[in-house]
């Protein structure tokens, strides 16, 4: 085995990166350039931005490892993640689009008037944007590790120094370019090699090789019947399907476009492209199943995408494929850090970087570039000190985490007058402290078997509906305390940019 398509597929990808967010710098100049484009991202160029920051680490090796390891439940995934963009396109784009906000933070304290609120949702944010790039960091060290031998610290600490260079530099002017480049490299990089990993398949002539797939437990959506197994998808489904809605970076980048009817356009383009995408990591998988089961024995799935080329195509052939996958997931873990760290260093600035301190206070621009060296090396420490957690399996947590506190809180502050900010902050705390234990539990692998496994393994299931109710309940109790603006910012969420209305 030779480690030069890798490295050579590694080098071309990071120049490519740091190049196209060069050319993009020309137009970066202001805060709103760095923050969100100056809210001037047409809607093509923005779905594909989207597409090549959400399809990260979990989407290019997780699925196809987990559906080599557990079979066709594991399908719920890029099923949820991708249905997850229907809901948003429903309940959130546009009138998220209209508040005229930043961040999630900006959103909440314009909603509610309280910097309480705003303070709650700016250490979620930040949480739950640590937790995602976590898994993105330990994507690059299996990577690197797999495609050229490298040590497992590498792969991080690369992926790190080329997003903090790209983010700190352009910020989201720049990155968007960056990530509709990565998002038509990452199907590319899918497709072509399993085109010809399926005729291979179909024409492979060795006793065995081309039967059937398996036609087992494996191949059947809930051969486990009911109990814990139903628990367990169903818990999936929450979670994927309401989870999007609440990660940072895939809604800051609706404050990119020009106005509502663009911010849904772009959802409309993103479910297209997201469909697309994942039609293909469930061929590896199932394709694995008669090549490479000895990955999942080993726990070693999370490379099924990167060796399977190797173990079916032997040469100089195979190689090559191997050199194009390895350039995928590495511009899958460049693209989807890229915007997790704008969107943490954005709350950041704003809230801790940019606050006065001792009578000193950092400039705009600055302010982001100093967030943006925190939004990178924590989780860049964290991939180096536990390398070893699943990669789908932390992202997975990611969204019960953000399905269970902004979800809540976005669906009800768009859509009810009534949410008070005392019923905010009591169901961010309920959604965020109990999903929040049970991410912690699982990490740690604390968590006594049985139900209670089930149950911390994957909450969103019980700690939605618990957001959602505590919210509710809470605001009734404090009907009172509806702030007097509420009516006017609703109507301003409502309505389309084009009618002429005092906003306010």
């Amino acid at each position: 085995m030779t480690s030069a398509p890798g490295i050579v597929a590694v080098v071309l990808v990071a120049v490519a990166t740091l190049a196209i967010g060069t050319w993009g710098l020309r137009v970066s100049r202001t805060t709103s350039d760095f923050l969100v484009a100056s809210r001037s991202v047409g809607p093509r160029l923005n779905a594909s931005a989207i597409g090549g920051e959400y399809l990260s680490a979990a989407s290019f090796l997780g699925v196809a490892g987990l559906v080599l390891t557990f079979g066709a439940d594991m399908l719920w995934y890029p099923i949820g993640w991708t249905a997850g963009y229907l809901v948003l396109l429903v309940l959130v784009a546009a009138p998220l689009r209209r508040s005229g906000a930043y961040t999630l933070p900006d959103f909440a304290e314009a909603r509610f008037g309280s910097r309480q609120v705003r303070a709650v949702c700016s250490v979620l944010v930040v949480a739950i944007g640590l937790l995602y790039l976590y898994p993105q960091f330990q994507g690059a060290g299996i990577t690197l590790s797999s495609a050229v031998g490298a040590p497992t610290w590498v792969g991080p600490v690369v992926v790190g120094a080329v997003v903090l260079a790209n983010v700190s530099s352009g910020g989201m002017r720049s990155i968007t370019f960056v990530q509709a480049f990565q998002y038509w490299l990452k199907l590319w990089a899918l497709l072509l090699p399993a085109a010809v990993l399926v005729t291979v398949w179909l024409s492979d002539g060795r006793p065995g090789a081309s039967r059937a797939l398996p036609a087992d437990d494996w191949s059947a959506p809930l051969a486990s019947g009911g109990g814990p197994g139903l628990y367990v998808t169903y818990s999936l489904v929450v979670a994927t399907f309401l989870g999007t809605m609440g990660l940072p970076h895939v809604v800051v980048r609706f404050y990119t476009n020009p106005d509502g009817r663009a911010a849904r356009r772009t959802t409309l383009v993103v479910l297209a492209l997201l469909g697309l995408f994942y039609l293909l990591p469930p061929v590896y998988g199932a394709l694995g199943r008669a090549y490479a089961a000895e990955l999942a024995a080993a726990g070693r799935s999370d490379v099924l995408v990167l060796e399977l080329p190797r173990l079916m195509v032997p040469g100089l052939l195979g190689e090559a494929l191997t050199g194009l996958v390895t350039a995928g997931a590495f511009a899958a873990f460049l693209s989807t850090s890229s915007g997790l760290s704008i969107a943490v260093a954005g709350v950041l600035s704003q809230d801790v970087t940019g606050r006065s301190w001792r009578g000193r206070r950092l400039a705009g621009v600055t302010a982001f570039r100093v967030g943006a060296v925190v939004a990178v090396v924590v989780p860049l420490l964290m991939a180096l000190a536990a390398p070893h957690v699943g990669v789908a399996r932390a992202v997975g947590l990611a969204f019960a985490v953000a399905a269970s506190t902004f979800c809540p809180l976005l669906v009800l502050g768009i859509w009810w007058r009534g949410l008070t900010a005392a019923g905010a902050i009591a169901g961010l705390a309920v959604g965020g402290l109990g999903s929040g234990a049970a991410v912690l539990a699982t990490l740690a692998a604390a968590a006594p078997d049985g139900w209670p496994t089930v149950l911390v393994e994957q909450p969103a299931a019980w700690s939605v509906p618990l957001a959602f109710a505590t919210m509710v309940g809470v605001s009734l109790a404090t009907r009172a305390r509806v702030p007097a603006h509420t009516r006017r910012f609703m109507v301003r969420l409502h309505t389309p940019e084009a009618l002429d209305l005092d906003r306010g």
